[in-house]
């Protein structure tokens, strides 16, 4: 994990802290929109990355009912992810560099088949990465 905090705070100036939320974030939006068997590929190919989705979801489960619309809403999954990214301290640009960091790792540890399913079984998430 420390390798791809790595990577994204070198491309985008983001300090650490921010790197690993932003990590979190994305990881559990693809988690809960994405085919469980294509995640668990990724979850094992990135050491930590499970750990970081089950942090969020606790914490989603204490943020209330505000907390908890966005994943109940159909479509509104990314939206929703976009929402905590920008409130976490990014800026699209960053927000599009740290998915392309964060996608291009996946792909070198879990292969481009896991992750290029995971990405196509979300709509219009292909165009952003």
């Amino acid at each position: 994990m420390e390798e791809l905090i790595n990577r994204i705070t070198a491309a985008t100036g983001i300090s650490d802290d921010v790197a690993r939320e932003a990590i979190g974030i994305i990881l559990n939006f693809l988690n809960k929109d994405g085919p469980a068997d294509k995640m668990q590929l990724i979850f094992e190919a990135l050491p930590g990355s499970a750990e970081l989705v089950a942090a969020r979801e606790a914490e989603g489960k204490k943020g209330g009912l505000l907390g908890g619309l966005g994943g109940m809403i159909p479509g509104m999954g990314a939206m929703g992810a976009l929402n905590e990214l920008t409130s976490a301290g990014l800026e699209m640009g960053q927000v599009q560099s740290v998915v392309r960091q964060l996608v291009g790792y996946a792909k070198e540890k879990a292969g481009d088949d896991a992750v290029d399913e995971v990405i196509s079984s979300i709509p219009g998430l292909s165009q952003i990465v």
